[in-house]
């Protein structure tokens, strides 16, 4: 079987990029959070585990060694500091390129994100257009890979997030009126890609993977919690208000799961153009009810 590495695999799309490919690919899964690299030998034993950090070199590298290609997904989403960002976005990025060419790593699929055409101007943002500059100086063959929102199995941060948020609390706030368009992407979806890149190896090209169906955020916060059978009431609540109550909360929490800057990429009501995608890679896209349903659904979610 081909070898294949990833990096960053203890994320959202690492986790079921894992179990997408398990038995098809000989699968390398590095990251830095032990319990995330640990959940995956426990799941997928035969897939060899490392944890590491990829933004210094190390011991690590010696695994890309007769690798296919490298699956390049570490990325710094939120923190309450630029340093993060440069450390996991820019540095990492470098780094894994070098280790590429070091070791004759022939190929890399590096995930990036649709905020790099977006209007935010923000360190999650900023970094990830640094990142993809690195790579297309690099000198290797590549394909970026730019998904929006992504949701799926394994999710903590984002939907996942908000999913629990909603079992917790006794009315959910919303910012605003909640009319602002989201773009999701179910995360089994860009597996699909990235399965096609590996076989294809498009060369140095860029894709926007968009999420085919637009929702506003307050009915993907609806279906949410019809799907999880809650009664949560949902409150708007003045942007300004949410704002400063975000700012509030993140002067006492060192990794607050939702910034002033995320919220002002929420409210910003960026619209992607979309590329047919689908068609490119020939992937059928899975309708959104159906990714939420198989997401949120007490017997499937994670």
């Amino acid at each position: 079987m081909k070898k294949i590495v990833i990096t960053g695999a203890g994320g959202t799309v690492g986790q079921n990029l894992v179990d997408f490919l398990v038995g098809k690919y000989s699968i390398v899964a590095i990251g830095k959070n032990k319990e995330k690299i640990d959940y995956i030998k426990k799941r997928q034993p035969n897939v060899e585990c490392i944890v590491a950090d990829v933004s210094e070199h190390g011991k690590w590298e010696k695994n890309l060694k007769g690798a296919d290609c490298l699956i390049s997904l570490q990325a710094q989403i939120s923190a309450k500091n630029e340093e993060p960002f440069i450390k996991n976005n820019v540095v990492a990025a470098r780094v894994v390129c070098e280790a590429c060419k070091k070791m004759n790593v022939p190929y890399i699929i590096h995930a990036s994100s649709s905020v790099v055409i977006s209007i935010a101007d923000d360190y999650y943002t900023r970094t990830k257009r640094e990142s993809e500059k690195i790579v297309k100086k690099s000198g290797l063959n590549y394909v970026i890979l730019r998904p929006t929102l992504m949701f799926g199995k394994y999710d903590t941060k984002h939907l996942g997030y908000l999913s629990k948020f909603l079992e917790k609390v006794p009315f959910y706030p919303l910012p605003g009126d909640g009319k602002y368009i989201r773009q999701p992407l179910y995360v089994i979806d860009l597996c699909k890609v990235i399965e096609k890149c590996i076989e294809t190896k498009p060369k140095n090209k860029i894709y926007n993977i968009i999420g085919k169906e637009k929702i506003y955020y307050k009915d993907i916060i609806k279906k949410i919690r019809d799907i999880k059978g809650l009664k949560t009431p949902i409150v708007p609540i003045p942007v300004g208000l949410f704002k400063f109550l975000i700012w509030f909360y993140g002067l006492f929490s060192r990794n607050p799961p939702f910034t002033v800057e995320q919220l002002d990429a929420l409210t910003n009501n960026d619209i992607f153009p979309l590329n047919p995608w689908w068609k490119t890679f020939n992937v059928k896209p899975t309708p959104l009810d159906k990714a939420l349903k198989e997401t949120f659904s007490n017997k499937l979610f994670d």
